[in-house]
């Protein structure tokens, strides 16, 4: 992650997972609520910014799961894995987020 842009759905979403969970577990209620609030811009309904687009979430977060740095589902929760929450921190510092670590 050293040198990468950090501007993807899925860092984004590592970023979120690592920054809005306090005990290492978020529903994907709160995930799209907290992703929804920090980046309306790339996360609202085509024609109605004013309404979060799950299905914006989906792909990303299969994704993520595939490569091992979540694990969980809509039906529970997610959680970072180790890799999963080494990566976020490095999204937080080039996102400017230091307070966080």
């Amino acid at each position: 992650m050293p040198g990468k842009k950090s501007n993807s759905i899925n860092d984004l979403l590592l970023f979120i997972l690592f920054s809005s969970t306090k005990d290492g577990k978020c529903s994907f209620q709160k995930l799209v609520k907290e992703f929804f609030d920090a980046f309306p811009e790339i996360s609202s309904l085509k024609g109605y910014p004013q309404w979060p687009d799950t299905r914006k979430l989906d792909r990303p977060l299969r994704m993520l799961r595939k490569k091992k740095l979540i694990k969980g589902d809509p039906k529970t929760f997610f959680t970072l894995t180790p890799q999963g929450k080494r990566e976020a921190k490095d999204i937080a510092k080039v996102l400017g987020q230091k307070k966080l670590l």
